[in-house]
């Protein structure tokens, strides 16, 4: 595969690891975004300078309304945060 196929592929089975712990495995609950981005991104959550914008952040992703992330929001949030980090990466 290549480097995006590889990308793509991990994004999918993130999200599915961390889905249906407390309900559908469709979706993302509050705790279940919680635990991933404590697990999955710790340096960037601890970098957060507001906390306030890193919440209203993970508030918006919920487009439908449901109270919960499926794999569409999910896919926003990791698109947004990437964007939000690439002027601070190291370029190769």
């Amino acid at each position: 595969m290549s480097q995006l196929e590889t990308a793509m592929a991990i994004l999918m089975r993130t999200f599915d690891m961390y889905a249906g712990a407390e309900g559908s495995k469709a979706t993302l609950s509050k705790g279940e975004v919680k635990t991933m981005l404590e697990k999955e991104l710790p340096s960037l959550l601890k970098g957060a300078k507001n906390q306030s914008e890193v919440d209203k952040l993970m508030k918006s992703l919920d487009y439908n309304g449901d109270s919960e992330v499926d794999f569409s929001e999910f896919v926003v949030l990791v698109a947004a945060l990437t964007c939000a980090c690439h002027d601070r990466c190291a370029k190769k």
